[in-house]
């Protein structure tokens, strides 16, 4: 019996075959990606965090290419400890296998179980403390990392990114003049207490704790600052812990 294809089954049952070819096509590909697709994501935090620790000239060096051999050479992960809200070690967790980004955006997870990841590394002799932030910028996510110098307060290196800030506007907080703008600031007072931060837009910039904002990019500023205070805070507290 010859099949009729000018048939309402006919196209049907051709539109089901191809739509299911199609997904099965679709869904292999993911499968055979998945792999390229974390490496490229365990990359790309390496990089990020090699950049807070590295000076503008440096950090335009780094490359996919070579981001996991400095990344070796400088950090040493087995010194990597993951922190509570209160500031306190959590036992049995990998630093750098937690993801900040995701439990930010889980709204059913709890402050209380939240990490908070900081990697030790060792550059040109010197101690070095890598600090991770999330936030909220005007249009999505923004995230960065702060290195603190040997004295557990001064911040010597930055880093950030975003997912969808204004280019021009927001978006200028990956730029080296914001970046810089960070360096030399302490994130604790001479007790050790965790001093809060000020994005400000009227210059003032160069008084203590005060660092100054982007230009047309107020909310997305204000959300490095908030993300900033809320997250040193807790690397604060550690911080003093250890150094009593």
């Amino acid at each position: 019996m010859a099949l009729n294809k000018e048939s309402n089954g006919y196209t049907f049952g051709f539109a089901i075959v191809l739509v299911s070819v199609v997904g099965a096509i679709l869904a292999s590909l993911a499968i055979g990606l998945k792999p390229k697709q974390q490496k490229n994501q365990v990359v790309k935090k390496k990089i990020e965090i090699l950049k807070a620790m590295v000076s503008a000239e440096e950090a335009d060096k780094i490359n996919r290419s070579n981001a996991e051999s400095m990344f070796d050479q400088y950090v040493d992960l087995s010194k990597a400890i993951v922190l509570d809200m209160n500031g306190k070690i959590v036992e049995g967790k990998e630093a750098f296998n937690v993801d900040i980004k995701k439990e930010y955006k889980d709204k059913n997870l709890k402050e209380g179980d939240k990490s908070y990841p900081l990697f030790v590394a060792n550059k040109d002799g010197k101690t070095l403390y890598i600090i991770p932030i999330i936030g909220k910028g005007l249009w999505g996510p923004i995230w960065g990392n702060i290195c603190l110098g040997e004295d557990m307060k001064t911040i010597v290196g930055a880093s950030f990114g975003h997912q969808g800030e204004t280019p021009g506007l927001g978006a200028e907080i990956i730029q080296p003049f914001f970046v810089n703008r960070w360096i030399g600031e302490e994130i604790t007072d001479a007790d050790g207490n965790f001093t809060k931060f000020e994005i400000v837009k009227d210059g003032s910039g160069v008084n203590p704790q005060k660092v100054d904002g982007i230009t047309g990019g107020t909310i997305t500023s204000k959300g490095v600052e908030e993300m900033a205070n809320r997250c040193l805070a807790v690397y604060a507290s550690y911080f003093k812990s250890i150094q009593k």
